[in-house]
């Protein structure tokens, strides 16, 4: 590392301190770093994000790729200019630093920059929501990953990369640290294709990416990133789809809720048929693409909520990538007796899908579908899921559908209107 001509803070020291005995040979990386930093009014949360050369283990299936660490997601200075300390035992800052690893390319002397934006806007995102990324997490992105502020005006249309997601999990190389300051764990970004982060929300994100460390041109053991890999697991190994397929019989699913777009209001099946879902404003309104799961808001304080209101019929409306998720949430989610959750990313608007097994929840047998302000719960009975895993089957194949499209089952008091993104 450069030798600074005033001390290193305690935070920076320490993470400066691992990659030394990680990389004894690269004392003095190069770095990007933030002309003004976020707590002098700067845009960028990041102080540095240092990058390093790594030889990788050909033999083992590990290609030669840059390593990518960032430094300010955790608590650097200790006096409070960022975040406030709360103890050597508990969590430094938001707990954790990101870190990337991408492909060399042949002939390539220096690593990308375009990466470390990459990890600026993710830092932001955490900022501005307090949402922390953790291991096993994914990240909806619908964009190449270097599509970034600085190469959107040279980059060809013709080579855009299928690379369009995130998978997180642990850095292989470095380990959590304590800190003067507190834990640091190090989250490692994976580029995935859509149909690799549909099987992670489908079945979960940590056995997604045991089948990637298993497959070196998606990842391989230390998980490294192939901006120029145009073929999913799916494709390098066809029997994997077997494998997810049997995993979420077997399992269910671990994602328990999204941030997406969705509306929901009561209609009585006795009167008149609401407005067309296509007239609803709060559609309309193009929205932030989902960039973290969400934990369902049912939970233990949910028996100390009163029942506001008892709806006759709902009809919910989902934005096409929500409306994706809807089988996920019947196959992966109910059939297994779990609840999954529908927040609004443009509203306090939730909405929340249960089963008679989800205990806590203010809809039951007699109120199926109960409110309280603007979240919605609907008790799924085993029969009528049945009719919605078969009904709603046509939105595991996108490509056939017409949008808007709606789905009706006038007994039940249930419409669900799936609206295109725009």
């Amino acid at each position: 590392m450069p030798v600074p001509t005033i001390p290193t803070p305690p935070g920076l020291e320490a993470i400066y301190s691992t990659l030394r005995k990680l990389y004894p040979d690269q004392p003095n990386p190069l770095q990007v770093t933030a002309l003004v930093k976020c707590w002098l009014g700067g845009p960028d949360p990041l102080d540095f994000i240092s990058m390093f050369g790594n030889a990788g283990s050909p033999m083992e299936g590990i290609p030669p790729h840059w390593h990518y660490v960032s430094s300010g997601l955790s608590d650097l200075h200790g006096d409070g200019r960022v975040h406030d300390f709360t103890g050597r035992d508990s969590r430094s800052g938001y707990g954790f630093e990101l870190t990337f690893r991408l492909k060399k390319q042949p002939g390539e002397s220096a690593p990308p920059t375009w990466p470390a934006e990459l990890l600026q806007q993710l830092a932001r995102y955490v900022f501005q929501t307090e949402n922390i990324l953790c291991a096993v997490d994914h990240v909806s992105w619908h964009a190449p990953l270097d599509y970034t502020p600085s190469t959107m005006g040279h980059y060809p249309s013709s080579k855009m990369s299928q690379i369009q997601h995130m998978l997180l999990a642990e850095d292989p190389q470095v380990p959590t640290i304590h800190t003067p300051l507190g834990r640091v764990e190090f989250v490692q970004i994976l580029g995935v294709t859509a149909e690799e982060l549909q099987a992670a929300q489908h079945w979960n994100c940590k056995s997604v990416l045991d089948l990637m460390r298993k497959t070196p041109p998606a990842g391989g053991p230390w998980l490294v990133t192939d901006m120029d890999r145009v073929e999913s697991i799916f494709e390098i190994k066809p029997k994997l789809k077997e494998v997810v397929t049997h995993g979420i019989e077997r399992d269910g699913s671990n994602l328990s809720g999204v941030a997406a777009k969705c509306f929901w209001e009561e209609f009585s099946p006795t009167r008149s048929f609401p407005r067309p879902a296509s007239e609803d404003p709060t559609l309309a309104r193009p929205g932030e693409p989902s960039a973290h799961d969400r934990g369902s808001p049912c939970g233990s304080a949910v028996s100390e909520i009163v029942r506001t209101r008892t709806l006759v019929g709902a009809h919910l409306r989902f934005g096409y990538e929500a409306a994706m998720l809807l089988p996920l949430a019947i196959r992966g989610r109910l059939r297994h007796g779990r609840h999954f959750t529908f927040s609004s990313s443009v509203s306090d608007t939730t909405i929340t899908l249960v089963t008679s097994n989800v205990a806590g929840s203010i809809a039951d047998r007699e109120h199926p579908y109960s409110a309280c302000g603007s979240w919605l719960q609907l008790l799924i009975s085993d029969e009528f899921l049945k009719r919605l895993d078969r009904d709603l089957d046509d939105l595991t194949r996108p490509r056939d559908l017409d949008l808007p499209k709606e789905y009706r089952w006038p007994a039940d008091g249930l419409i669900i209107t799936v609206l295109p993104e725009e």
